[in-house]
């Protein structure tokens, strides 16, 4: 498993251009996805399942979001997370990966 997170980090995330992102005046990231398709307009109409949901990052979620630019792998988004948190990135690389994990299952990023 180690070989695959060393392998993993130098993967490019790209932003998927179907979600929408703004960032607060503190800095705070929340992702805009829309909710299209068939069974979402269903839910829409029967559970008032919204037309839009908001997704809020955490502290290093809402620093790393802007950086994600097709040009930066994991390192070096790890790199900069960690001169920017210092310590409280730790445990950085495991972490990092895993939120790129999460954030590709969900459709919010891929990689090149």
């Amino acid at each position: 498993m180690k070989n695959k997170k060393e392998n993993y980090i130098e993967k490019v995330p790209v932003i998927n251009q179907n979600i929408g992102w703004s960032k607060d005046e503190n800095g705070a990231v929340t992702l805009e996805i829309e909710n299209k398709g068939v069974f979402n307009r269903i839910a829409q109409k029967l559970f008032r399942k919204p037309k839009i949901s908001y997704i809020h990052l955490e502290e290093m979620g809402s620093f790393v979001w802007p950086l994600i630019d097709g040009k930066n792998d994991i390192f070096e988004l790890g790199r900069k997370a960690k001169e920017h948190f210092g310590e409280k990135a730790e445990p950085l690389y495991p972490r990092l990966v895993k939120y790129f994990e999460i954030l590709e299952s969900y459709k919010f990023i891929t990689f090149k």
